[in-house]
């Protein structure tokens, strides 16, 4: 008899922890949910990139109204971040391979001019670089997407328009879908929400 019990009221604690525990899940999956859609919202509004002006490797101010009417990836990267780094030779070919078809990649450096200068030497890059610290940070938000680490790169199109943004490391497949994924949206084959719809995975 006092053994039947024991196992009665183990079976019930055990089926009180399960209902606890489910219990506490929710609310974490409902915050969890809430932001991962958050970069999905952002980009659904589909804001007019906001005007800018940073320094470039020689100190120039450059302003971004400059590259107005090309396809602009915008590549948020420092000398210290290994990601970055590698990055930058699939951006370089990238620019070679899709400069002349209305792309350019612009590198924003969150970083030290100097020590951002004496890297340019070894990378021998083939598109622009600005450079900026705080400034470089505030382009970042300004766009409404919250800048929270590099490498960190924003698609812009042709007439101004923040179609997408990637948090995270570029690699090949990623360029490859964004060049085709705005390449038909030049040709009319989509419109900017479908634009939208197809780098959502980025």
């Amino acid at each position: 008899m006092q053994r039947s019990f024991l196992v009665f009221a183990a079976a019930l604690i055990l089926l009180m922890a399960g209902a606890l525990f489910y219990a506490a899940r929710i609310p974490v999956e409902h915050a969890q949910t809430g932001v991962a859609t958050e970069p999905v919202t952002s980009t659904a509004d589909a804001p007019v990139y906001p005007s800018f002006t940073l320094a470039d490797l020689d100190g120039n101010e450059r302003q971004f109204s400059e590259w107005e009417g090309k396809h602009r990836l915008l590549n948020f990267w420092a000398t210290w971040c290994a990601p970055c780094r590698r990055e930058i030779p699939l951006l370089k070919t990238f620019q070679d391979e899709h400069g002349e078809n209305g792309f350019v990649v612009i590198g924003i450096a969150v970083d030290f001019p100097d020590q951002v200068a004496a890297y340019a030497e070894e990378a021998e890059f083939n598109y622009p670089v600005l450079v900026g610290q705080e400034d470089a940070m505030a382009v970042a938000e300004t766009s409404g997407v919250e800048f929270i680490g590099m490498p960190f790169t924003m698609i812009v199109a042709a007439d101004g328009e923040l179609i997408n943004t990637h948090i995270g490391e570029i690699v090949d497949s990623h360029l490859e879908h964004i060049a085709r994924v705005l390449t038909m949206l030049d040709n009319g084959e989509i419109d900017k929400a479908s634009a939208r719809q197809a780098l959502d995975f980025l």
